[in-house]
């Protein structure tokens, strides 16, 4: 089956989500956890839950995507921002037990000076006070383009945060390979998929990749920039997306579209991707 998806607004709650999503033709979906800057934690009510679940399992949908908030840094140098970060993850992650098939997502992070070492133990310290190894959500380090101070621009950093944290939550880490990130950060998945993927599986495994996060790029490759753009309207180009969505290693894993689009968009996109499957 191809899971295929995009980023909704969940304003209207999760059921509102799964008719949205069954809508623009889409089978998974992301959403953020609770406003992208920060702030308080949005309120699931149990009817709407239980509503989305009957919905999700009546149109063939699932695992969605909790995206942790932007303001999220599990690397900072300030203790406050790194205690905002472990409270938020560990109140997202409760919240998400509760969805049917629900994985969450964050960025890893920016050591803004301190150096990646000291930022991946930070990262670590987070993972092993916010994550509980009785969950059952998997936690997904994303990819990123390697800009400024960031955190997991290279397959290495993702496997060092990994490695770091502790043996019982270590089974509930994976990753989320984003195709614009990826790319811009030197990653050639346009010239020699095979051969990226290849490397993640040397250092990370492909068994801990999750999901992808399906764009293109405004900027060239190797850019160190994060800068989406719609299928096919940047420097990854339609023939790398379909062969991203085609090949054996990634095939059955969710895609969500993160393209700057609106639900119109999303429709037509995932019509173009479904095509192109």
């Amino acid at each position: 089956m191809f899971l295929i998806g995009c980023h909704l607004s969940s304003s209207g709650g999760f059921l509102a989500m799964g008719k949205t999503a069954a809508s623009l033709g889409a089978n998974v979906f992301q959403f953020f956890t609770r406003n992208p800057r920060g702030g308080s934690a949005k309120i699931w009510p149990d009817a709407d839950i239980a509503a989305y679940a009957a919905f999700a399992a009546e149109n063939g949908i699932t695992a969605p995507l909790g995206h942790a908030p932007y303001t999220l840094n599990a690397a900072a140098e300030k203790p406050n921002i790194r205690q905002f970060a472990r409270e938020t993850m560990a109140e997202d992650l409760a919240k998400l037990e509760r969805i049917p098939n629900a994985l969450f997502n964050f960025h890893p992070g920016s050591h803004v000076g301190q150096g990646v070492e000291r930022g991946i133990e930070l990262i670590v310290e987070c993972l092993n006070a916010a994550v509980d190894p009785d969950g059952a959500v998997p936690v997904l380090l994303e990819t990123m383009a390697a800009k400024g101070s960031e955190i997991g621009g290279n397959f290495a950093e993702l496997r060092a945060i990994i490695d770091g944290v502790d043996e019982k939550i270590r089974h509930r880490l994976g990753v989320t390979l984003d195709t614009c990130h990826v790319y811009d950060a030197g990653y050639n998945i346009v010239g020699d998929l095979d051969g990226v993927l290849a490397e993640f599986d040397r250092t990370i495994g492909l068994s801990r990749l999750k999901a992808v996060h399906l764009n293109d790029s405004k900027y060239p490759f190797a850019s160190h920039h994060d800068r989406h753009e719609v299928i096919g309207g940047g420097s990854l180009g339609t023939d790398a997306i379909a062969a991203v969505i085609n090949h054996k290693s990634l095939r059955d894993l969710p895609f969500y579209l993160e393209t700057p689009n609106e639900p119109e968009g999303y429709a037509k996109e995932i019509e173009i991707l479904r095509n192109l499957r």
